[in-house]
Parts: C-alpha cells; structure tokens; sequence
C-alpha cells in the first residue's frame, strides 16, 4: 500500500518592500552619522591676542596643551595616533620700530634655534602671505622621543613641521604646526585652513 505525501504549500512570500524599508533606513542613519561628523569636526575655536592685532580659528576637537612661557597659544590634536600629538603653536616678539629685523634675518634665526633639534632638517623655504602681512613659509623635520623614560617602552618619532614667519610692523609672529610623518598630509591641510583664519593687522 503506497502512502501519498501530502504536498506542501510552498508560497513565495514578498519581502522586497521590507528589503527597501530597512535599506532607506540605513541610508538615513549613515546620512545623520555623516552629518553628525561633519558637525563635530567642523566646529571651530578662536583665539584673539589682548596685546596685538593677532586671531586666529582652530578646530574645536583640539585641546590647549600645557602653558608654555613665550607663546601666546599651544594646542594639540589629542587624537593624534601616535605618542607625539599633533601640535600648532604662536609665538609673537615685539620688534623695535627703530631698526626692525628684515624677514630674511628672522627666519634665519628661527631656522638656527631649530636646527638644534635630533636629526633636523630644512626641507624648504617659500615667499608668503599670511592676513595680508609678508611672510615665508618652512618646512622641516626632525626626530623626537617622545617618552623619554628609562624602561617605557616608546619609538623615537619623525616630526614633520610647518613654520610661518610673519612680520609687521610692530610684531614678528611664529606660527607652528607640528605633526609626526604619518599623520602629516591630514595636519597640513588644517594648517591651510587655519593660516587663512589668521589676522595680523
């Protein structure tokens, strides 16, 4: 006696709307998380000297680092990977109006205080423009430990750095941007956009 199998009631069942539903919400939330970000990294911080004609905008996302005497501003990047952090620093001197350095001589003297760093070297110097004022622009590397402890475990780091000289006609302004090799390309186009933001006069 053959047994018969009942047949089984296969039916297609349709989840091609659902398939678009949670597709569109996927969308909508990489487009908020990207909004989210742009919003974020986007923000800024300013700095106005009290003494001088001096602002200028950095990223919110960076940090002051410790007060260093000298300089009118000092902030890090604390999400720098690596141990040495992506730093901008200003240094401003007041110039005497009776016989002011000319930029050349300013900037050779920035590059023999520099010179003194562990494997430094000047890689170019370029005319500029920084809030109208005459400027030239250096970059250099050199190499820092950053972690100078007996036993902690820490890499020597190639720096790669920007330097503006800027004069005017009371001041002489040293605009820093130090960043370690691998994290450079990112830094100096920040340094383009803050270098834009700065005002001197």
């Amino acid at each position: 006696m053959t047994q018969m199998t009942p047949a089984m009631d296969v039916r297609a069942f349709p989840t091609r709307p659902k398939d678009i539903g949670v597709a569109l919400v996927i969308v909508v939330a990489l487009a908020l998380g990207l909004l989210l970000r742009s919003q974020v990294t986007g923000r800024t911080n300013s700095f106005k000297d009290k003494d001088s004609p001096f602002s200028v905008i950095y990223p919110a996302t960076w940090g002051s680092g410790e007060p260093v005497p000298g300089l009118l501003l000092k902030v890090q990047d604390t999400r720098t990977d690596s141990t040495f952090k992506t730093t901008l620093s200003v240094e401003r001197r007041g110039l005497d109006p009776q016989s002011p350095p000319t930029l050349q001589a300013l900037v050779d003297r920035r590059v023999a205080t520099q010179g003194g760093q562990t494997a430094f070297h000047l890689l170019s110097t370029t005319d500029a423009t920084v809030g109208g004022a005459k400027a030239m622009r250096q970059e250099y590397a050199y190499v820092v430990q950053p972690i100078d402890q007996a036993r902690r475990a820490s890499v020597p780091v190639v720096v790669h750095a920007i330097d503006y000289v800027v004069v005017t006609k009371d001041n002489a302004y040293f605009i820093t941007l130090a960043a370690p090799e691998g994290e450079f390309d990112g830094a100096a186009a920040q340094m383009d956009s803050i270098i834009s933001s700065v005002k001197v006069q």
